[in-house]
């Protein structure tokens, strides 16, 4: 697994490029099954749950090979509609699969998918859009078997924006002959970009961004290359990381429309923010602000995955804030890590309170998903003393070489192992 050492104390400064989307890659790399040929796709970030992905790709039958940070994927030579439990088990994304396999093959076979155990995070609006289009779903002994010979278009509402159920129905409905309307989807940047993605390689989908998303179905799709957005969690933690330490960097390669929501937070905490172009500049008080209630919601509002890199900021804060996570009801495991770091924080259900304390203590920490791993190596970066944070198999699901950014900044910190 590893471990992370940092000496906290350090005030960051300089200059940091965002990778790729992890959010954005991996439904991307499983749209590259449905057009039968080549995939470049650039700016593909080196993380654990991208390799997973390949993998799959790999068991699938692809062809699939690294040039720097570009993946080409041949997906002319699918053998197969099967994904073995060992692959599916990586990541709970590893879902979207589900509805490339069944475009390309008419029928698809999968294991139930692993991933951070978050709570509950049902696929049944996945399955129920599926059956709405005319596909038969058996879910029995783990597995989730699929067969259709003709795909049904249809308008399928959405009871709640599922990111990954609109990304599947997207997948799914791009080889259909009609056209199928997603009412109620999901409106995040990765939406949009895997929407960019199918009709540079010649699907006819629209609205992506929006509540409702058209897909025009078509007989096939060609060779394709794409370049994925930028990551813009990661660039929210590294915006943290500057918050924490009272610091001053510009973070480049970014897209600022996409982390408003966050860029607004950290403004009420005292930071000045400048956006110009694909970067950002931060320059931070030496103690934060506390926020009064932040509440994390599907895009455009808060995003849950910076709830936890947030929640680090805010525990050194010079009062009291309160969070509400409305997205999944497990997401405060980082909370008790905290706490052994000299932090006051209190959990009720959903609601964390968060007392500021004027700084943190070093401790021996454990990350027990991903996005808690980045909170608590952003902790560690303010904290007196020396932290050691072990548990990075996590962080490396969606942070490439985090320990190296932040050393490239300023921050005394190591990677072991």
């Amino acid at each position: 697994m590893g471990k992370m050492i940092i000496e906290g104390g350090k005030r960051l400064e300089g200059l940091v490029r965002i990778h790729g989307s992890k959010n954005a890659v991996l439904p991307i790399l499983a749209a590259t099954v449905l057009n039968g040929g080549k995939n470049v796709i650039s700016d593909c970030p080196k993380l654990k749950d991208v390799y997973s992905s390949i993998e799959i790709l790999k068991g699938l039958g692809c062809g699939v090979k690294w040039e720097g940070s570009t993946v080409i994927v041949d997906s002319s030579s699918v053998s197969t509609h099967y994904i073995p439990e060992a692959l599916m088990r990586e990541m709970r994304s590893s879902i979207i699969f589900l509805g490339a396999i069944i475009a390309r093959c008419r029928k698809a076979t999968i294991s139930m998918p692993g991933g951070c155990e978050l709570g509950p995070r049902p696929i049944d609006l996945h399955l129920k859009a599926f059956r709405q289009l005319g596909i038969s779903v058996d879910e029995s002994h783990g597995y989730i078997s699929c067969n259709v010979d003709k795909i049904n278009c249809d308008d399928i509402h959405l009871s709640f924006p599922s990111v990954g159920a609109t990304e599947n129905i997207m997948l799914v409905a791009t080889l259909a002959k009609g056209t199928t309307t997603i009412i109620n989807a999901a409106k995040e940047p990765e939406i949009v970009d895997l929407q960019d993605y199918l009709n540079a390689a010649g699907a006819k989908i629209s609205g992506a961004g929006s509540a409702v998303i058209t897909i025009r179905g078509v007989e096939n799709l060609h060779d394709v290359k794409h370049t994925v957005i930028s990551d813009r969690i990661v660039a929210a933690s590294y915006l943290s990381a500057a918050a924490i330490t009272g610091g001053t960097i510009t973070v480049t390669n970014a897209i600022p429309s996409h982390i408003q929501p966050i860029t607004s937070v950290l403004k009420d905490c005292g930071c000045d923010i400048a956006c110009k172009d694909d970067t950002i500049t931060i320059e931070a008080p030496p103690r934060p602000r506390p926020i009064d209630f932040i509440r994390t919601l599907p895009h455009p509002g808060f995003p849950t995955d910076a709830q936890a890199p947030i929640m680090s900021v805010l525990s050194v804060a010079t009062g009291t804030s309160i969070i509400a996570e409305n997205m999944f009801e497990n997401r405060f495991k980082h909370v008790a890590e905290l706490n052994r770091m000299g932090a006051d924080i209190k959990v009720d259900g959903r609601l964390a309170v968060i007392r500021g304390v004027t700084r943190l203590s070093g401790a021996k920490i454990a990350a027990t998903d991903l996005r808690g791993a980045a909170a608590l190596v952003i902790a560690g970066l303010n904290a007196d003393g020396v932290t050691q944070v072990d548990g990075l198999n996590h962080l490396d699901r969606g942070y490439e070489s985090f320990d190296e950014g932040l050393a490239m900044l300023g921050a005394n910190i190591k990677r072991m192992g």
